[in-house]
């Protein structure tokens, strides 16, 4: 993603975030320790705000760190949060940290995405879910959403299809209100394009089994995997106070088995070598 920068002025990029928010004047301007005459101002371009005052104003509207990057510029300050490869000598700490967790949560599933769910690092646990898979959706660089929604990804092994589909949907639906990326409205648009679950083959897939009583205690992923259904529950996490844009996008996704089968058999499995 790139960081667009409007010739407009910072004004209409804060009047913008803040209807996005759906908050008033004075509603920000209370948040933020100001007035609603000097947002007014701001908004209409008849007062410049402070450096610090933009910050301010992209903290309590939740603008993400690119998007500040953004409103600095509009405003005529420099951008505060660098954009560094993640291969960058600086990262080399955060990508030893983020290897040693996914390889300490081994069996079992994790991944690590950008904004725009393109995979960046994943353990032997999401191998071993991948298998099987063409090639064309294998070959780097990974998505995340369409190897899990593509027709000939893992969509016809989920066996609670329709319910996973839609989870993923609104997430991306969130984050789209949250950030505005073309590239994520791209993926958006191509993902929500694919056959419904079932439209084809009408082999009912997501239809429930006599199996599926068991009580889980959020909506889990349930794939089919060498002749059995596991189950897992998803746990996102990203790094707090970001101060740099590539860092700010990146976000952690482990999936918990969600029942003892799954435990069971992830655990039988032989270490993984190497």
């Amino acid at each position: 993603m790139t960081t667009v920068v409007s010739d407009t002025g910072v004004g209409p990029l804060l009047r913008g975030w803040r209807e996005q928010r759906r908050l008033s004047q004075l509603e920000l301007a209370l948040r933020a320790d100001s007035s609603a005459r000097h947002i007014s101002f701001v908004e209409t371009g008849r007062s410049r705000p402070s450096e610090e005052m933009v910050l301010r104003l992209a903290e309590h509207l939740e603008v993400p760190v690119r998007e500040r990057n953004a409103l600095l510029l509009a405003a005529g300050y420099a951008p505060r949060y660098a954009e560094s490869p993640l291969d960058a000598p600086r990262l080399e700490t955060l990508r030893a940290g983020i290897e040693q967790l996914l390889r300490g949560y081994e069996p079992y599933p994790a991944l690590v995405v950008d904004g725009s769910y393109t995979v960046v690092a994943a353990n032997r646990g999401i191998g071993l879910l991948l298998d099987g898979l063409p090639e064309h959706l294998l070959t780097p660089p990974l998505n995340a959403m369409r190897i899990t929604l593509h027709p000939e990804g893992l969509a016809p092994r989920i066996r609670n299809l329709p319910e996973w589909r839609g989870h993923l949907l609104h997430q991306m639906e969130r984050q789209i209100g949250l950030a505005r990326s073309e590239s994520l409205r791209a993926l958006y648009t191509e993902v929500t394009a694919y056959p419904p679950p079932g439209a084809d083959d009408g082999d009912g897939a997501g239809a429930p089994g006599p199996e599926d009583v068991y009580p889980y205690f959020a909506l889990p992923l349930r794939i089919e995997h060498d002749g059995r259904v596991l189950s897992f529950v998803s746990s996102i996490s990203t790094f707090n106070t970001p101060l740099d844009v590539t860092v700010a996008e990146l976000a952690i996704e482990t999936f918990l088995p969600a029942d003892p089968a799954t435990v069971a058999y992830l655990q039988s499995l032989p270490p993984f070598s190497g």
